[in-house]
């Protein structure tokens, strides 16, 4: 057997990729890593959830439809919308519910749900998103991604990563709304 120099793996190894230490460990490794990955970002959405729910909880029907201000949104709009972009982005696209968005339907409900039934559908919504994270296999995450309106996800990880700091971007803006909510 020929003797050569892994770039990779930075050690004397045999010719071929079978023969690097590299490769032999990629599999194990990324099955490892899949699972981390996995683990972490449903332990995150749940996380998202559980801080929405700290500073929604509280709020009456009325406070949760109200806006503190003339202008921007409620916050049972913001989770009509988080609970759209969560159902589309990774529902429709990676567990292919069937889910058909209606984007500005989320900011200009009219006869908008109860708060509970908002709620209900966001907890829907995560458990659907944690369920997905958990089917993925080591080589899902890698997988071509498509979707209008987000052309930067290229593959399944990004979208599960750039949901994720979308949902919570959009917390931070319930939680200010909630304290200027109980300040009225």
């Amino acid at each position: 057997m020929e003797e050569g120099y892994c770039l990779r793996a930075g050690v004397c190894t045999g010719i071929g990729p079978e023969n690097c230490a590299v490769q032999r460990g990629r599999s194990s490794l990324t099955a490892e890593v899949s699972e981390t990955v996995g683990t972490g970002l449903a332990a995150y959405y749940e996380y998202v959830a559980a801080d929405l729910h700290k500073w929604v909880d509280p709020l009456s029907n009325d406070q949760f439809w109200r806006k503190p201000y003339p202008y921007g949104n409620t916050v049972g709009h913001l989770v009509l919308h988080v609970t759209g972009n969560l159902n589309y982005y990774i529902g429709a696209r990676v567990a292919k519910t069937g889910y058909v968005r209606d984007r500005d339907r989320e900011f200009t409900e009219k006869q908008p749900p109860h708060k509970d039934e908002a709620l209900q559908a966001f907890d829907r919504t995560i458990a659907m998103v944690v369920a997905t994270i958990q089917k993925q296999r080591a080589e899902d995450w890698g997988k071509a991604y498509t979707a209008d309106r987000e052309p930067e996800a290229e593959d399944r990880f990004q979208i599960f990563v750039r949901c994720a700091g979308h949902a919570y971007h959009h917390v931070g803006q319930i939680v200010y709304l909630s304290r200027e909510l109980a300040r009225t």
